[in-house]
């Protein structure tokens, strides 16, 4: 029975390899980018994953994301000597806390890290390897949340956690070796997202310590303009492409997916709301230099008000922060902003970065200039996995948090 079942996700490998290889060459990987074919590479694996998990699910073996979550979670890394690692609850949320085992004269700065993987993926164990970095690299103890996950947790429970958790170790940070004045949010990806969320809905909070500091590592921040620059010139680059960026962020609010067309389109969006975020979204708060690559203003089309009754959870400044209002942005602590090249997110970074300045918040900005989205998670597996530019931006994000 074991050997048939063997052979049976042999013969369903090959399959779902051959699809996917008529599927690859759709990448649009450019041919000037250093390590190229290794971005090439990563790029084929991921698909493979994701069409084999479609597959399994198809046939009734295990659901799709189920799948996803146990790729994503990978190999466990070896026991780490220099560091205290140690499982608990903050409330309800689980958390796992890193804490540095040489002996120090004062109090520690503290990181919460919230992980990536679009509110459904992602987990404690995925970014083991990022926030033991974290913990050496800075001499910080690092607190990664493990919020629950959609669908089975629908949104905004992700956000509700973290904020949870966040509270808890502000309240709390003396009992770990922290000083509750230097207290950061970090999080890539999905997770920058609920990092501004945090930062944002903590700045009238006056039964808490003040946060020292936010960092967004290529933060989704907006669900409003999907044909920005950066949607147009990298809607092809892996790893998050264009349509699949939409349709994720579907899934995670539990939206139905027929609205992905119109998603990309802007047709969600009515002509009162895009005046209203024209002054925080224009494509003309973008430098000029990140446009060299090519854009073509979009044509408006008609909106629709069953798309938008459909997706307007896309709106919602929990899920896009870029959208929250003045008077919360003005509020909020120094950040540091970190945009890959080669990423469709890029530009909700840099329009942040100018929120953010135009409202006397200080900001520090890592652009990687051959960077792509992921690369700060791969850069943390060693020689084989790592890209330059994610060495870069770990080495800078590390330099940044010296300095809080």
């Amino acid at each position: 029975m074991e050997l048939f079942f063997t052979i049976f996700l042999v013969v369903l490998a090959v399959l779902v390899a051959m699809s996917f290889y008529y599927e690859h060459p759709k990448a649009k990987i450019p041919p000037g980018m250093s390590q190229y074919k290794k971005l090439y590479l990563f790029h084929y694996i991921m698909n493979f994953g994701f069409g084999l998990a479609t597959l399994l699910e198809k046939i009734g073996i295990t659901s799709e994301v189920h799948f996803l979550r146990i790729m994503m979670d990978g190999i466990p890394p070896p026991k780490d000597k220099h560091l205290f690692i140690k499982d608990l609850r903050f409330e309800k949320v689980k958390v796992r806390i890193y804490q540095p085992k040489m002996s120090t004269s004062g109090q520690r700065r503290g990181i919460l890290y919230f992980h990536g993987g679009v509110g459904r993926l992602g987990s404690i164990q995925a970014y083991e390897r990022v926030c033991r970095y974290f913990a050496r690299k800075t001499n910080s103890v690092v607190v990664s949340v493990g919020y629950r996950l959609a669908p089975e947790y629908p949104y905004p429970t992700q956000f509700e956690d973290c904020l949870t958790a966040t509270i808890h170790f502000m309240r709390t940070a003396r009992d770990y070796g922290v000083d509750p004045s230097r207290i950061i949010v970090c999080g890539d990806s999905s997770g920058g997202a609920l990092t501004a969320a945090v930062a944002q809905a903590l700045v009238n909070r006056r039964d808490v310590p003040k946060l020292r500091a936010q960092i967004l590592i290529y933060p989704f921040l907006q669900g409003v303009d999907f044909n920005l620059p950066s949607y147009q010139q990298n809607e092809g680059i892996p790893v998050l492409l264009k349509e699949r960026t939409v349709s994720l962020g579907l899934k995670y609010v539990n939206a139905d997916l027929s609205a992905v067309k119109n998603v990309l389109q802007g047709c969600h969006v009515s002509e009162e709301l895009r005046l209203k975020y024209q002054k925080w979204l224009s494509p003309d708060n973008i430098p000029h230099e990140f446009k060299t690559r090519g854009y073509t203003p979009s044509t408006e089309q008609p909106f629709s008000e069953e798309t938008y009754k459909l997706v307007k959870t896309l709106l919602d400044p929990v899920f896009s922060p870029l959208l929250s209002e003045d008077s919360v942005i003005a509020q909020l602590p120094e950040a540091f902003i970190l945009t890959c090249e080669y990423d469709v997110l890029r530009d909700d970074g840099l329009l942040y970065k100018k929120r953010l300045e135009d409202q006397g918040v200080k900001v520090t900005l890592c652009h990687l200039q051959e960077g792509f989205h992921g690369t700060i998670f791969l850069a943390v597996y060693g020689k084989i996995a790592s890209f330059r530019s994610g060495l870069k931006g770990l080495e800078k994000i590390t330099k940044f948090l010296r300095l809080m």
